[in-house]
């Protein structure tokens, strides 16, 4: 496998994996939901009936921004976006020294 096909196939396995994980933190969610939701039911405290509203609030808070970072951010901001932004700092970088070297042989001819 060339150098190309390996990356390839490593971006590949990078995105299987954080997409699975998203699924995995969906259904623990899912469960730990129910679970929080039946332990409220259970222990029945009278001053905070509806802690666990809080709590699944805050974890779906986190599933979301778990989501959008996988889903979203992730998808078009990939390798290619940035070996395209590599590409072109470089590029600016390029030419601030030519333009520096250009300038330098130009002081040192008026010198001669």
């Amino acid at each position: 496998m060339d150098n190309l096909q390996h990356e390839q196939y490593e971006y590949a396995r990078k995105r299987i994996s954080q997409k699975k994980n998203v699924f995995f933190h969906f259904i623990l969610f899912f469960v730990g939901g129910i679970f929080l939701f039946l332990i409220n039911k259970v222990i029945k405290i009278d001053d905070a009936q509806n802690w666990y509203i809080w709590a699944i609030t805050g974890w779906a808070f986190i599933f979301v921004l778990h989501f959008i970072k996988v889903f979203i951010t992730d998808s078009f901001m990939n390798k290619n976006w940035e070996r395209h932004q590599i590409d072109k700092l470089v590029s600016m970088q390029q030419k601030k020294m030519q333009k520096l070297q250009e300038e330098f042989d130009a002081k040192n001819e008026t010198r001669q």
